[in-house]
């Protein structure tokens, strides 16, 4: 890359993802061109939770404050069952020795990509390119080129490197080459918003719930402009059967009667996967984000990998392109490190979690319950339940963006500690 250095990172994908890959970039002095298929920025609202190191990271690049002051804290969260009631219950507060932010913060993801945006418009060091349409990759000696359309015709754009926060559907991953390996579940989850008070109706839930049930399992979580539920839809029920007026009022009702019926706003149905990318770099260019890895939501931690992806890149390319860093080990050191943490964490609990709520054996649905009573009553092993549901643990592991040397001594104390 020595002889193209100059040239800006292209960040394909205007999410939250890609927009704070950017404003990480800019903000360390390295130019963006910020490459969104859209018109305008995106208004996805699907994740909303934000942990604490994630948080943390987002507090270094001075987004903490406004954020805290438009979402909602929520320090305790529930795992429940539609029959037997409230099973354990878990609170953040148990980490406040080790975290800034002991609590999830529940913040529709569209108000993070508006927050960046806004800053992004007045950075010297960030262009922003909507409604252009990426359709060919190539990389070589002289970076990397995009190709693609945009409302005026054909687009070219030159970088130095490519960052790939396209989502799940990444065309940067199909054009790479680069396999996503893994798993589609067979039912899709329907996610519905609602004006109604679920804490109302139900006093003794807590604002972000996990159901149990062997036929329909629920997701109950409060964000400051509504409740949403998540919950699944049968394989057979086509999308027009499921949005249903009536189908969706009956779902609601039976979480909890309601006189009157419910106002129901936003829904959408979204296919859920357990996939990972092969690798996670080709070349000059790396995936982050859904792009690399997709999950269940439940857990709420694939927006904040995807956070973490990004701080990690972008503190690796501040150092090759500002610093004279080498290039390689710390491409490799990204690349290692999380897909690691992608495989290791955020696949292996997201589908636990899904797997523990949706079981349908009696006997290992009780053992369940039973493991999780056990775990939230013994102080020790809450506080660890606590520590890797919120990362706090793989980010104490791995650290984000940590230079290879300083990786390669981690390890090296790790297979100390561990012999």
């Amino acid at each position: 890359m020595s002889n193209h250095r100059e040239l800006p990172v292209l960040i394909l994908g205007g999410g939250p993802v890609g927009v704070t890959a950017a404003w990480a970039l800019a903000r360390a002095g390295v130019r963006v061109q910020l490459i969104e298929r859209e018109p305008e920025p995106r208004t996805d609202w699907r994740a909303s939770t934000f942990h604490p190191p994630t948080l943390e990271l987002l507090d270094e690049l001075g987004l903490a404050a406004q954020m805290h002051a438009e979402g909602l804290t929520v320090p305790r969260y529930q795992y429940r069952d539609r029959r037997a009631g409230l099973v354990a219950e878990f609170d953040f507060t148990v980490l406040k020795e080790e975290t800034k932010y002991p609590h999830r913060l529940q913040l529709n993801q569209q108000h993070l990509v508006r927050m960046l945006v806004e800053r992004l418009a007045d950075e010297p060091n960030a262009t922003l390119r909507y409604g252009i349409e990426a359709t060919d990759i190539s990389t070589g000696d002289d970076g990397v080129l995009v190709e693609g359309r945009g409302p005026s015709g054909p687009v070219s754009l030159r970088g130095s490197f490519l960052i790939a926060a396209d989502g799940a559907s990444s065309t940067a991953r199909r054009l790479l080459g680069v396999a996503f390996t893994g798993f589609t579940y067979p039912e899709r989850f329907l996610i519905a918003s609602t004006s109604a008070d679920f804490r109302a109706l139900l006093p003794d839930i807590a604002d972000v719930n996990y159901v149990a049930d062997p036929d329909e399992w629920l997701f109950l979580l409060r964000t400051v402009e509504s409740w949403r539920a998540v919950y699944p839809v049968p394989t057979d029920q086509t999308y027009e059967q499921a949005t249903d007026p009536e189908e969706m009022q009956a779902r609601l009702q039976g979480i909890a009667p309601l006189p009157g019926g419910y106002e129901i706003g936003d829904r959408q149905i979204y296919n859920v996967h357990q996939r990972v990318a092969d690798s996670f770099v080709a070349g000059p260019c790396a995936l982050v984000g859904d792009a690399a890895h997709i999950n269940s939501p439940l857990g709420g931690v694939g927006l904040n990998s995807g956070i973490h992806d990004a701080v990690d890149l972008s503190r690796r390319l501040a150092r090759v392109l500002l610093d004279g860093a080498d290039e390689g080990p710390e491409l490799a050191a990204f690349a290692e490190i999380r897909r690691q943490v992608a495989v290791e964490y955020v696949q292996a609990d997201t589908k636990r979690n899904t797997e523990r709520i949706s079981e349908r054996d009696e006997t290992r649905r009780q053992a369940n319950h039973d493991e999780l009573r056990a775990i939230a009553g013994d102080p020790d092993r809450a506080r660890a339940w606590c520590r890797r549901a919120s990362l706090l643990e793989s980010v104490a592991r791995f650290g984000i963006g940590l230079p290879p040397q300083d990786i390669r001594h981690r390890r090296e104390a790790e297979a100390k500690s561990t012999t």
